[in-house]
This record gives C-alpha cells, sequence and structure tokens, in this order.
C-alpha cells in the first residue's frame, strides 16, 4: 500500500503547488460513526483529524483539501482499518487512485463496510529461517511491548560465523508469508536469492510497528499527529535491542557491520538514527522517507555532517510518489553528498517507482548490494 507523500495545508515550508479537492462521498445506510479519508498523503492514518469529513446529511459526507499536485491514493475509513470501505460482498476494494493537477470535484460512493462481514484471517506462515525472537518484547524507553523478528541465513545454524546485521522497522511487512500478503517486502526471499548468487550473507532484525502510533513513534520531533517518539525509539534500538541481539545471536557488532533500513516513516527514523548514532550504524537504506513532516532533520543532519563522514547512505524513491517525495529527498542527499563526489551516499529516483511494498522490496536489491560492496 502506498502510504506517504509531502501535503498540504500543514506545513509552510512546502513549496510545490498546490490543487484543491473537494470530496464528496454517499454512504449505503445512515450511521453514527465518523467518516475519515486515509492516503498517501496522510501516512495512511485511518483516524486524523485534519482529515475528518464532515456531514451533509444523514447519508452524504464532505471535505475539502489541499493538496499537492500529482498522483494520489486514498481509502475511506470509519476511524481504524477494521471499519474500512469495501466491495458490496465485503471484499476488500483497490485503493482509489487521482491524479491531480487541477482544482477537481470528485463524487464517490460507498458499497459497504469491511467490518459488516465476519472476516476470516488467514494463518500465516514463514520460513524455517524467518523467526519470531519475541512476541512481546518489552521496550523500556518507551514503555511499551513489541513483536522482534529475525531472518537468520540458511547457512547459520551448520556454521560457527559471525554475521552482519540490519535493523528493519515495520517488522511485519517484512518477510514472505504463506498465503502471500500484498503488502509485503519479502526481504528474506531476496536475500536467499541473493545469498545464492554468492552475496555476503547478513542477518535482518524486524521490529513491528506501532500502529495508530506509527506517526509519532517513527518521528523524532513533535508534529501535528502528537509528541514525537523517535529519539526514546532510536535509544530503545541502540541500548536495549542490539546489546540484546549481539547478546543471543552471532553477530558482528562493530560499526561497519551494523545498518539499519526503513520506508516512508520508517526511512525517516532511519535517517535520524544514522545521523545520531554513527558509531553504532555504519549504514543506512532511506526508502521513500517522510521528510516532510520532519523539517528539523535537515538542519539536525547539518549539524552532524562531520560525524557522516565515513557513513554509507542510500536513497531510493520513485516519481509516482510525487515531487514532493523526491524534491524532500534529494535536499537531504544534497547536505550530505553536495558535489556529488561521496561515493559512500547514493540517490535513486525511479521513474515507475511508487509508494508501496512492491517497489522496495525490488530496491531492497540495489541497497544490499551498495552496503556489502
Amino acid at each position: 500500500m502506498r502510504r506517504f507523500l509531502s501535503f498540504l495545508l500543514l506545513s509552510p515550508l512546502i513549496l510545490s503547488a498546490q490543487v484543491k479537492l473537494d470530496l464528496t462521498v454517499y454512504i449505503p445506510k445512515k450511521m453514527t460513526d465518523s467518516l475519515f479519508i486515509a492516503g498517501n498523503f496522510n501516512d495512511w492514518n485511518p483516524k486524523s483529524k485534519a482529515f475528518h469529513l464532515k456531514q451533509k446529511d444523514s447519508l452524504t459526507y464532505f471535505i475539502s483539501l489541499s493538496l499537492p499536485k500529482g498522483n494520489q491514493e486514498f481509502k475511506i475509513t470509519r476511524g481504524n482499518w477494521e471499519k474500512v470501505e469495501s466491495q458490496a460482498n465485503g471484499k476488500p476494494i483497490a485503493n482509489r487512485t487521482l491524479n491531480l493537477n487541477v482544482d477537481t470535484s470528485m463524487d464517490l460512493k460507498i458499497a459497504n463496510w469491511t467490518d459488516n462481514f465476519k472476516q476470516v484471517e488467514a494463518e500465516y506462515h514463514f520460513g524455517d529461517h524467518v523467526h519470531v525472537v519475541d512476541s512481546a518484547f518489552f521496550m523500556p524507553q518507551l514503555n511499551k511491548n513489541r513483536r522482534i523478528w529475525i531472518y537468520l541465513p540458511k547457512g547459520y545454524v551448520k556454521s560457527k560465523r559471525k554475521y552482519p546485521v540490519i535493523y528493519m522497522q515495520d517488522g511485519q511487512n517484512l518477510f514472505h508469508a504463506n498465503p502471500p500478503r500484498a503488502n509485503e517486502w519479502a526481504v528474506d526471499s531476496v536475500m536467499d536469492s541473493l545469498i545464492r548468487e554468492g552475496s555476503k550473507e547478513m542477518i535482518i532484525v524486524g521490529i513491528d510497528h506501532a500502529g495508530k502510533d506509527r506517526l509519532k513513534e517513527y518521528n523524532p520531533y513533535d508534529s501535528q499527529y502528537g509528541k514525537g517518539e523517535g529519539k526514546a525509539y532510536v535509544s530503545f534500538l541502540v541500548e536495549t535491542l542490539k546489546p540484546y541481539i549481539d547478546s543471543k545471536y552471532r553477530t558482528l557488532k562493530d560499526v561497519k557491520n551494523t545498518s539499519i533500513a526503513g520506508s516512508s516513516m520508517g526511512g525517516l527514523i532511519s535517517m535520524y538514527a544514522i545521523a545520531e548514532y554513527p558509531k553504532v550504524f555504519g549504514s543506512a537504506g532511506v526508502f521513500s522517507p517522510a521528510f516532510w513532516l520532519a523539517p528539523k532533520i535537515y538542519t539536525d543532519i547539518a549539524e552532524r555532517l562531520a560525524g557522516l563522514k565515513n557513513s554509507r547512505i542510500f536513497f531510493v524513491a520513485g516519481d509516482k510518489e510525487g515531487t514532493a517525495m523526491v524534491r524532500d529527498m534529494k535536499k537531504v542527499h544534497d547536505i550530505l553528498n553536495p558535489d556529488g563526489k561521496n561515493r559512500n551516499v547514493v540517490l535513486l529516483e525511479k521513474e515507475d517507482g511508487k509508494h508501496t511494498e512492491w517497489f522496495w522490496h525490488r530496491e531492497f536489491v540495489p541497497f544490499y548490494k551498495f552496503i556489502t560492496k
């Protein structure tokens, strides 16, 4: 699912052209729940106050938004993803899409809601080299618990070697499941293929995201979505999780063999992590980063530039994510690599790239080759 674009009324720093979207939504029957629009312009937050629809009458709702020009994707919810719009038979609908280039008025009809139907949740199975480290690992810096995953190369069990480690955000979407899911990176499948071709073996640790608090947990700064918890989250990675992984698994603990990666909000927090702890994380994969929600990141990176001189940083985003996404990524890249001569900092802009897991799945390959060469 594409989850992010720079937008809107919320930041005076955004200079890209804005267009107006007037949206009218017709529902199948009267209800008491509030309606929200969730899309790539608000990190698919299903209950953002800024995207709350106003009620016109018992069956009609409306909202007027100012958005950047470009491709937008969205759905209508009743406050959470268990109450998202569906087909008439309860089956999921594809993301609604709109190429917004001029002021636009749009009418849409809701056929039904997912929660009106009994959902049979699939029992997912993963490869025998993907394990759950702990289903409720305690995060003392945040006073929360979180599921932690680990991918061990197939050769790990029979060897006595130590391995480099990549720490990745959004752990619940990282690994290939059976039956397959639409929103997975399938990095274990990519890793298996790369290793068969002779690439270096590495361990991957996945940390599940915070659900409704993701916009705060992956942001080191305060925003319109609440007080940022990203600094505490990164402290958890460095002070609690990494020492635990290093003590339980055969890892190479030094900075050259420790990486961090993520997409969207995960890309933002990965960039912050390597800037804040360049002696812990030697490289970072910054996929489609949500820099628009954290403008202070530019100042912080500039101030930490000297400490990042040995860091390897990989940026990637797609043109179909919007001009603001690519522009903001290039701005950070240019702070780190102003003359383009630093081979440790690379940027890829892909014409077909969308804000979705299949794109990050594909671009994981050049990222992995970059950090292992």
